[in-house]
């Protein structure tokens, strides 16, 4: 087989991978997506604050980042297939646990688990493997590949609203467990990594990359990880918090949980615009106009109180807010070398949910001490500025590195 052949035949399978990561992803972060569904349920059974149960999304997207970071060097030395079976089997366990909770530790302590072993094993190495399956413009595949996880987060979150409707919150929590293992575990069986990163992986290193960025991987990703921080908790506030602002409105609670499918599944089609856009102006840029977009929109939210203001700026926002993630992760594809892939989402990942995690509670945390939204979503705004203004010092690096190694040619 030729090599113009043998690279059609990566490319094939490469799609079949992006649809597996789509599936996958989508699942593990639709129920980081579906804890605002659940905040009111819990809090009316068990009397716990907003503040408190907000903190079930910040354990489990804490555990995913700093379990993610293991997660990521065992992508590196281990079979992918491995990985995602017990991925999917933690979530599947995770969410059937949820279903007989009696107390706020256990609360925690599911959604601990889900997040250190079952989002953590899934999400980093398919999201650092994948893309590698595509050697020129990366962008459109990785698009369409991360918004599965915008897809998750907006129609889990819509099922568990009426699983929750029809049989109540334990009901819910395990017919999605049921559902999770029956979708999720047939799929893992189809994951397999490229041979352009088994030869990377093979070769300890002693290979040189096809196109070497002119930062070493490891400024990459302190520079992303950074970043992604500050992304991370600005966007985390309306994606835990929304649905019960539009709840306290008095909007019956399904019209409420379909402005969280209409932000995500709108941020599905944002992350296939933005793997676009980072093919023809390259993702770091694209990751800049996106995050400032982002930080604008979020402080609108509490001052728009019609439901159908709200359903358009859900959809805006879905539209700028999931082109962000889409791009920290092709920045991580295309700057950091294959062999490196694993441990850079690791810890690029670890950094983001870290962030998405303290957002969620944050939000949660401002409404418990003010009786009000408008300093949630004011804070997010604020914090969003703050990532704009990192990646844009990145930016200047990255230029300025450009510059010494044209001199020095």
């Amino acid at each position: 087989m030729s090599g113009r052949d043998g690279e059609k035949e990566d490319v094939r399978y490469g799609w079949v991978m992006v649809g597996v990561t789509f599936v996958l992803s989508g699942l593990a972060f639709g129920s980081l997506g579906s804890v605002g569904i659940f905040l009111k349920p819990l809090i009316a059974d068990f009397g716990w604050t907003r503040g408190e149960a907000s903190a079930g999304y910040t354990t489990m997207a804490v555990a995913s980042g700093v379990c993610g970071v293991f997660w990521g060097f065992a992508a590196d030395r281990f079979p992918l297939r491995y990985l995602t079976i017990i991925g999917v089997l933690a979530m599947s366990g995770s969410l059937f646990m949820l279903g007989n909770l009696t107390s706020l530790w256990e609360y925690y302590v599911f959604y601990f688990l889900f997040g250190a072993v079952g989002h953590g094993a899934l999400v980093g190495p398919l999201y650092a493997t994948t893309g590698h399956w595509f050697r020129r413009n990366p962008g459109f595949a990785l698009g369409i590949m991360t918004a599965g996880s915008g897809v998750g987060q907006g129609v889990v979150p819509f099922v568990t609203r009426m699983l929750i409707t029809d049989g109540g919150w334990q009901n819910a929590y395990t017919t999605l467990g049921i559902a999770y293992l029956v979708i999720g575990l047939p799929i893992t069986f189809l994951v397999k990594e490229s041979a352009a990163r088994l030869q990377a992986l093979s070769a300890d290193g002693k290979v040189a990359d096809e196109e070497a960025f002119v930062l070493p991987p490891q400024e990459v990703v302190a520079w992303l990880s950074f970043a992604v921080i500050f992304c991370c908790i600005c966007m985390a506030v309306p994606i835990v918090q929304l649905v019960p602002l539009v709840s306290d409105r008095g909007v019956d609670p399904e019209l409420a949980a379909g402005v969280i499918l209409v932000l995500m599944l709108t941020g599905a089609v944002g992350r296939v615009m933005a793997g676009k856009l980072s093919d023809m102006i390259g993702a770091l840029q694209a990751y800049i106009i996106m995050g400032f977009g982002q930080a604008v929109l979020v402080v609108w939210f509490p001052h728009v109180t019609s439901i159908v203001g709200t359903y358009i700026l859900a959809m805006a926002f879905g539209l700028i807010y999931s082109g962000v993630m889409a791009n920290i992760i092709i920045c991580l594809r295309v700057m950091v070398p294959a062999r490196y892939a694993g441990r850079a989402m690791g810890v690029g990942g670890a950094f983001a949910l870290g962030g998405m995690g303290f957002g969620g509670f944050f939000g949660g945390y401002l409404f418990d001490i003010t009786g009000d939204y408008f300093w949630s979503f004011t804070a997010a705004g604020a914090i969003g500025i703050v990532n704009v203004a990192v990646t844009l010092l990145f930016r200047a690096r990255v230029m300025r590195q450009e510059k010494a190694v044209a001199l020095a040619a």
